[in-house]
C-alpha cells in the first residue's frame, strides 16, 4: 500500500511507490541501491520546495537519532542526523553544550536543516552547517562515506548544504559552545528608522532580527545578547494571536490602506516591550501553528535596507491581501560551496503567504527584486531558479556538481526538481 506524502504547508505532495525507514546504514544502503528511483530523504517536511517529492522512494531516517558520543573538553557531539533539532538541543544542554545559534523552528530533522542551509540570525553567527566537524553519508552506490575538516575538508565543504542530492546524511559531528543564557529584548520603532539604521541595528547585538507587518509602518525588533543573570520563565508566545489579528485587520480594512495602516500602527505600537533572560534553547525557537508558504532570499548585508524597502513598496502597492509579516535576519559568511552565505555577510529577507492560497503571483513579483540585489535563495524556501541562474551566483557550483556526480553516478537521488537545480539530464 502506498502512502501519500505532503510537506508541512500542504503545497507539495506525492505518492511514492515505496517508503522505507531503515534501522542502520547497511539496510539504508540496500534500499538506496534497490528501491525505485528517485530516492529522496524525508525530514519533517518543513521545506517549502519539492525537495522530498518523489514518485519513486521516500526514506525516513527517524531511526538515525540520539547522541552517540560527546567530548566535554572539545565541546563536540556526534549524533544521528535524523534527530530533531529541539531534541538535540535538550540533549546537548543536559551535558553543558549548546548550538552557537538556532533558527526559529526546532522541529526539523538536523540532517534536513544541514541540507538546506537553515540558519538563525546574528552578524557573527553562521548557519548550522558551519558547526560541522565531520559527516557520514550513504552514497548512491549504497556505500558509507565520511568527510571531515581534518581529512578531506574540501569535500566536506562541497557536500553540505547538499539538498539531499549528495547522499543520505546519517551521522554528524558538531563543534559546539558551552551552554549560555541570553537576554532577549523586543521593542517597536518606525520602519523608516529601522531601515535608516539597518546596519547598526543588525550588527550591534549577538543576535538581531525584525519583523514588518504589511501597511503598519512599524518594525518589531528583537535583540538577544549573552547574560549571566538568573533565568526566568519565557513569556507566553503570542504569535498565533498576532497572526489572527493581522488577518482580521486585513479582512476588515483591506479595502482602505489608510485605515488599515492607522489600525495596525495603533495596535502594534501598543505591543509591550519584552525583556527576559533564559537558557539559549528556550529563547531561539517559537511555535508556528499557522501554516504558510515562504520565499527567502539572502542578499549582501549592504543591500539589505534597499531590498527590504523595495519589497515593502511593491507589497503595499500590489498585494493588499498579504498580511503575513516580512522577517529580516543576518548571517555570517562561510566557506561551504553551495551555501547562500558563501564568502559574504548576508541579510536574509523572508516573505510569507497563507497556506491554502496561491502564493506564486506574490512570490514571482518579489523574486526580481531579490535577484536585482544579488540574492541567493534559501534552499528550503520557494524560488524559481534553475542551474544556469545558480551557476552564476555560486562560484564553485560546477565543482560541487562534479563531486555530486562522483558520489551518485547513477543519479539515484535525482528527482525532476533536483535535475532542474543541478542541470542534470534524466
Amino acid at each position: 500500500m502506498t502512502v501519500r506524502w505532503q510537506n508541512w504547508s500542504g503545497y507539495h505532495s506525492s505518492t511514492p511507490r515505496f517508503r522505507s525507514e531503515p534501522a542502520d546504514v547497511g539496510e539504508l544502503g540496500d534500499v538506496i541501491c534497490a528501491a525505485p528511483a528517485p530516492v529522496r530523504i524525508l525530514g519533517t517536511g518543513h521545506s517549502f520546495t519539492p525537495l522530498v517529492k518523489s514518485n519513486g522512494t521516500i526514506i525516513s531516517l527517524d531511526k538515525f537519532s540520539g547522541i552517540h558520543t560527546h567530548d566535554a573538553d572539545a565541546l563536540t557531539v556526534t549524533a544521528g542526523a535524523g534527530m530533531k533539532i529541539g531534541e538535540m538541543a535538550k540533549a546537548m544542554h543536559s551535558i553543558g553544550q549548546a548550538f552557537p545559534n538556532m533558527g526559529d523552528i526546532d522541529k526539523q530533522a538536523f540532517g534536513g536543516a544541514l541540507g538546506t542551509a537553515t540558519h538563525g540570525s546574528g552578524a557573527a553567527l553562521g548557519a548550522y552547517h558551519t558547526q560541522l566537524e565531520a559527516i557520514q553519508i550513504v552514497d548512491g552506490r549504497g556505500e558509507v562515506r565520511e568527510f571531515s575538516r581534518q581529512k578531506n575538508a574540501d569535500d566536506l565543504l562541497a557536500v553540505i548544504p547538499g539538498l539531499g542530492a549528495f547522499g543520505a546524511v546519517t551521522e554528524v559531528t558538531l563543534r559546539n559552545v558551552a551552554s549560555y543564557r541570553l537576554r532577549r529584548r523586543r521593542w517597536t520603532l518606525s520602519i523608516e528608522e529601522m531601515l535608516d539604521q539597518f546596519h547598526t541595528m543588525m550588527t550591534s547585538h549577538r543576535s538581531a532580527e525584525f519583523y514588518y507587518a504589511p501597511f503598519s509602518r512599524i518594525a518589531l525588533f528583537i535583540a538577544s545578547d549573552l547574560s549571566n543573570e538568573l533565568a526566568v520563565p519565557r513569556p507566553p508566545d503570542e504569535d498565533d494571536e498576532t497572526m489572527a489579528t493581522l488577518a482580521k485587520v486585513q479582512r476588515l480594512t483591506g479595502w482602505a490602506p489608510w485605515l488599515r495602516r492607522a489600525v495596525l500602527k495603533k495596535a502594534l505600537a501598543g505591543i509591550p516591550r519584552e525583556d527576559y533572560v533564559a537558557d539559549w534553547l528556550t529563547v531561539y525557537p517559537s511555535e508556528r501553528k499557522v501554516r504558510f508558504n515562504e520565499m527567502e532570499y539572502h542578499v549582501p548585508i549592504e543591500e539589505g535596507s534597499n531590498a527590504v524597502a523595495e519589497v515593502i513598496s511593491l507589497m503595499e502597492t500590489r498585494f493588499s491581501d498579504v498580511y503575513f509579516p516580512i522577517e529580516v535576519r543576518v548571517v555570517s559568511p562561510d566557506e561551504a560551496w553551495l551555501s547562500p552565505f558563501y564568502k559574504r555577510q548576508t541579510a536574509s529577507i523572508a516573505i510569507h503567504h497563507q497556506a491554502g492560497t496561491d502564493p506564486m503571483p506574490y512570490f514571482n513579483a518579489m523574486e526580481p527584486i531579490f535577484r536585482k540585489y544579488g540574492g541567493r535563495p534559501h534552499w528550503g524556501k520557494m524560488h524559481g531558479l534553475a542551474a544556469k541562474d545558480l551557476q552564476a551566483s555560486y562560484p564553485r557550483f560546477l565543482e560541487a556538481k562534479s563531486i555530486r556526480r562522483d558520489i551518485d553516478p547513477e543519479n539515484r537521488f535525482v528527482s525532476p526538481y533536483i535535475a532542474k537545480i543541478f542541470g542534470i539530464d534524466l
